[in-house]
């Protein structure tokens, strides 16, 4: 399968339509290049703050609370070009109000026929929970596909491995990681755990990002990462761990992602990491116990 993995360059749309008709223009040039699966970074649907001007854009709770009425055009728009291009599209992710008025980091998963299901952000990291505003979701799922079964973790979720790993047991071939980092250390460890959910479960890892700097925006000022896939070092696969990597600024890496390949590998290959996952759960290794040296 041909996939598209964002590092998307935040803007500063004036209208709904402006943001609506660069989303369109990228898809259907990534369409044109094979693309069955496309994949936005994490908080992508900040950038329509700018929409609503510099009084709402530059404070955090104003511009969650103006985006969220927007939910119904984000979600049409993504639908209808997934359907019109008939592809699988992970539209990033959309902080949605919930009635208690916080707000929930949900990525909206599209399939060809427009048809949506979200995960939401299980974890959140120290700014999430600063805001005052944002709280985790509560279940964790994975989608059928036409590739297989596809599972999510929205940024911070992949450096908590029981997420990933439950999702491969419950079948997902594929793991999707919008993501968006401000420093280089949070995109070192967004791809560290990228590599790591790739190399325990044996399956790949495909990591979106942010990109540039947008110093009008309360949440998206500065932007980090590189956009990648990820699968386990091993037979018939790069020694590194890395299948590609977007060597720009911005832009849409575009790749060939072997499931068929990953899953040989997984039965042939040197080690068996996600076949020998159980045996770390043995009563005996469930607790380190501290030993005395003893004398020779």
């Amino acid at each position: 399968m041909k996939v598209a993995v964002g590092q998307w360059r935040i803007g500063a749309p004036p209208h709904f339509d402006d943001f609506a008709a660069r989303v369109e223009r990228e898809l259907a040039a990534v369409v044109a290049q094979g693309a069955q699966l496309a994949l936005l970074p994490e908080y992508l649907a900040m950038e329509l703050a700018y929409t609503f001007g510099p009084q709402v854009y530059g404070d955090l709770h104003s511009s969650l609370a103006a985006v969220n009425t927007l939910y119904p055009q984000w979600r049409a728009l993504f639908g209808e070009i997934a359907q019109r291009h008939g592809i699988y599209l992970l539209a990033g992710s959309f902080l949605r109000r919930q009635d208690d008025g916080s707000y929930r980091n949900r990525s909206l998963l599209f399939d060809p026929q427009g048809r949506h299901a979200w995960q939401e952000k299980l974890r959140l990291t120290g700014f999430e929970k600063d805001a005052k505003a944002i709280t985790p979701g509560n279940a964790l799922k994975v989608f059928d596909t036409e590739f297989g079964r596809v599972g999510v973790n929205i940024c911070y979720d992949v450096e908590f491995p029981l997420f990933a790993r439950a999702q491969s047991e419950a079948g997902a071939v594929l793991l999707l990681v919008p993501s968006c980092t401000d420093t280089p250390a949070g995109a070192a460890r967004v791809r560290i755990g990228c590599q790591a959910r790739a190399l325990e479960n044996q399956i790949p890892v495909l990591c979106a990002v942010t990109a540039g700097d947008s110093d009008w925006s309360a949440a998206l000022d500065t932007n980090t990462g590189r956009a990648a896939i990820y699968v386990q070092p091993d037979r018939g696969l790069p020694d590194g761990g890395v299948l590609a990597e977007l060597d720009a600024e911005a832009g849409w890496l575009v790749a060939e992602v072997d499931i068929a390949a990953v899953k040989a590998a997984r039965s042939n290959g040197q080690v068996g990491v996600a076949t020998d996952w159980p045996g770390q759960l043995l009563p005996g290794l469930q607790r380190a116990r501290v030993t005395s040296f003893e004398r020779t």
